[in-house]
């Protein structure tokens, strides 16, 4: 039933005094069903908007677990949600926003084996996920399942977004994300927030508008941004918007594929195979040895003042501008927070300029401070 109760007639009242929108479009909203995939720091926001516009149905998709950095921009959660699954938490905290919003946390990886069955049911799909495999995945399973796309993404200080795979009265599509990136970068390429950093408000602006475009396409207002991609500049609050080339990729997505071969993914872990690495039981025998080996920290300088095993420190992007400091004749141990960006830098330095001698730290110093100090504060 989507007619409208007396209590949400009250709770939605300033949407049904709204010029052009009224209790019909309300009653679109009830009706419609929504899958947001990632509740992070675009999911959050767009879900907060979504749960109070009153869509009726609901679907979150996120496997992780909340950490303490999330909690920077990640507003739908607070420190008691901590080692929590996202989904999980997000639900219990949007339930009590609206109680006439049906929600279904799915605390699982969305995958291609299980994407055409979570989108099945659902006739918009938000992403708000962080990783290229994942945004051509959930793009090539919106295309295969007919769903509307709204696609957003965030770095340091600029957001994206676009309105994709939207189905005119023709039968016809707009452009999808294969028109806007027909080719993935290379995972060396673009650094994720992790390494590179966000402002805190900037994904509640991107995610606040992903909500509006949903909102727009359910009732037929406005202008959605289909075929047409806004960039946001946090700094100078200046937009811009550029048309998406019909590539006419569409005819090409036939099946989901394996999308961390197509991203390049399973090449670096190959790569990654060949990497030396390191323990964190045998980094503390060598420095109780006190053997002759560099030990090199490459995050971030907040990081490193936190908490740090007495490296030398030097962050991730300086590294390719200090190589003189890396030893060449001795033992190096290069490491981050779990060994990723270490891992990653690494495998560039042997690239570009010949190092044969640097060991990854397993697991980071996240490892160390499970396994070997305690006390080290690396929250």
């Amino acid at each position: 039933m989507n007619k409208l109760t007396p209590e949400e007639l009250t709770r939605y009242s300033r949407h049904l005094v709204l010029k052009d929108f009224g209790k019909e479009n309300q009653e679109k909203l009830k009706k419609s069903r929504v899958l947001m995939v990632g509740a992070g720091g675009l999911g959050c926001p767009a879900l907060l908007y979504l749960v109070a516009a009153g869509i009726g149905k609901i679907g979150i998709i996120d496997f992780d677990d909340v950490q303490e950095s999330n909690l920077q921009r990640q507003v739908l959660f607070n420190t008691h949600d901590v080692g929590e699954n996202k989904a999980l938490a997000a639900k219990k905290h949007l339930a009590k926003l609206n109680p006439f919003v049906t929600i279904f946390p799915y605390a699982e990886k969305l995958t291609s084996k299980n994407a055409l069955k979570l989108f099945a049911d659902y006739e918009i799909v938000l992403d708000g996920s962080d990783n290229f495999p994942t945004r051509y995945l959930v793009n090539d399973a919106c295309v295969l399942t007919g769903k509307a796309l709204i696609y957003g993404s965030i770095l340091q200080y600029e957001g994206q977004l676009s309105v994709l795979n939207v189905r005119s009265t023709d039968g016809s599509h707009s452009q999808n994300y294969r028109d806007l990136f027909p080719e993935s970068p290379q995972p060396h390429e673009v650094p994720n927030c992790e390494q590179a950093g966000v402002l805190g408000v900037l994904p509640g602006t991107v995610g606040s508008l992903m909500a509006n475009e949903a909102i727009k396409l359910i009732t037929g207002i406005g202008d959605p941004l289909i075929n047409k991609l806004l960039i946001f500049d946090s700094l100078t609050l200046q937009t811009l918007t550029v048309s998406i080339p019909n590539r006419n990729s569409r005819a090409n997505i036939k099946e989901l594929i394996d999308y961390d071969d197509f991203c390049g993914l399973n090449d670096q872990k190959d790569k990654s195979l060949s990497m030396k690495e390191i323990t964190v039981q045998e980094l503390k025998s060598l420095l109780d040895t006190n053997a002759d080996f560099q030990l090199i920290d490459v995050r971030e300088v907040h990081e490193f003042e936190q908490a740090n095993i007495g490296g030398e420190h030097i962050p991730m992007a300086e590294v390719p501008h200090q190589i003189e400091r890396i030893e060449t004749t001795k033992q190096v141990v290069m490491h981050c927070r779990s060994g990723g960006r270490s891992g990653n830098i690494i495998q560039w330095l042997e690239k570009n300029h010949g190092f044969n001698n640097l060991y990854n730290l397993k697991g980071g110093i996240l490892a160390w401070a499970k396994e070997i100090d305690s006390s080290l504060d690396v929250s």
